[in-house]
């Protein structure tokens, strides 16, 4: 796996000092055998540094967790997906959303 792709993943990672999100210039590949990487890895805002073992494997699917039912898994599955309009309408009904859900719902 490429080196640089390795430091864009381990980049979308927080701080667990201070909750900022890592920058690729301050990682540091030390080792890696086959799926075993190591890095260093420096907090450019708080300036804590550690030590973050990665395993990461190519062409590998990611388990899926879930609590739906086979029956919701399928009802759900052939559905359109989220447009970009539909986050901008809820967006625009929770920012002037007072919090009433008995008064939202005695609308319906």
């Amino acid at each position: 796996m490429d080196e640089s792709l390795i430091k864009r993943l381990i980049a979308s990672i927080k701080c667990g000092s201070c909750g900022q999100n890592y920058q690729e210039d301050r990682i540091e590949v030390v080792e890696h055998n086959d799926e075993l990487w190591f890095l260093k890895v420096s907090c450019s805002s708080c300036h804590v540094g550690c030590l973050v073992a990665a395993i990461i494997r190519e062409n590998a699917r990611p388990e899926v967790i879930t609590d739906l039912t086979e029956e919701e898994a399928e009802k759900f599955k052939n559905l359109d997906s989220i447009r970009d309009e539909d986050l901008l309408e809820m967006h625009g009904f929770l920012k002037d959303f007072d919090g009433d859900f008995p008064h939202l719902f005695r609308q319906k």
